[in-house]
């Protein structure tokens, strides 16, 4: 029989039994990354992954200076609604504001338009909040959306940004789903799957961390993982293997 002295309580007094998590709407199963599990070996470094953060308050974690970069999505038309806005508004020690960071860019993209015109975009606006560095990934001028392209590039520049800059790290990064004013499309017109965009981003070189979506809290029934790459077994069974 099972030894009930091994049995780990998470809180105190009979708050286990009460704290079902089938009675919460909004929760994720989380599944053991590689090197994790009891008797498995080789976990993989954090140079060689991204961390996948859930369960945290972005905003709450830069305010903190948990991060002393973070990228986002920026547009030359208006960054309101966008992550970036509230975090000029929030960060004390900020002289910028979501109208001044929209100046910013269109005065940008008009500069680009006429000393670069050849220039691949997207660019990346560096957004000094002396506490924390804005790394905006700038979305091309006259589209309504990013697409996978466009992050790729984008944060292929964020890679050569960080690289030997350990006073930029570490650094974070939103999933560029479900965004409001900068929204993700695929090729087939639809948002793609947060594995595209974590794909999109390793393979920029990336190995920051990655803050989930707020609506990705609704899908208890599929098992996330804390980490990308993911664990091979997911391909395996994607592809059909036993």
């Amino acid at each position: 029989m099972a030894n009930d002295t091994n049995v780990v309580r998470l809180y105190d007094g009979e708050t286990d039994a009460l704290m079902r998590a089938e009675l919460s709407p909004q929760r994720v199963s989380l599944l053991p990354g590689e090197g994790v599990s009891p008797g498995v070996s080789g976990a993989v470094s954090a140079s060689e992954r991204i961390r996948i953060l859930w369960g945290q308050d972005l905003l709450r974690d830069m305010l903190d200076g948990r991060y002393r970069a973070i990228v986002c999505g920026v547009n030359d038309t208006d960054n309101a609604r966008g992550i970036v806005s509230q975090l000029v508004e929030l960060v004390h020690t900020s002289q910028w504001s979501s109208k001044s960071v929209t100046s910013y860019a269109k005065m940008f993209q008009e500069s680009v338009s006429i000393h670069a015109a050849r220039d691949k975009e997207p660019y990346v606006l560096k957004i000094d909040l002396d506490s924390l560095l804005i790394l905006g990934v700038l979305r091309p001028h006259g589209q309504d959306h990013f697409t996978i392209e466009d992050l790729y590039r984008g944060f292929t520049t964020v890679n050569r940004m960080l690289a030997d800059r350990r006073d930029r790290l570490p650094v974070a990064s939103i999933s560029f789903l479900n965004a409001r004013a900068n929204r993700l499309i695929g090729a087939d017109g639809k948002e793609p799957s947060f594995e595209t965009v974590l794909r999109t981003m390793y393979s920029a070189g990336f190995r920051g961390d990655v803050y989930t979506a707020p609506s990705m809290w609704k899908l208890a029934h599929v098992g996330v993982f804390p980490s990308y790459p993911f664990p091979e077994g997911v391909s395996r069974m994607r592809e059909g293997s036993s």
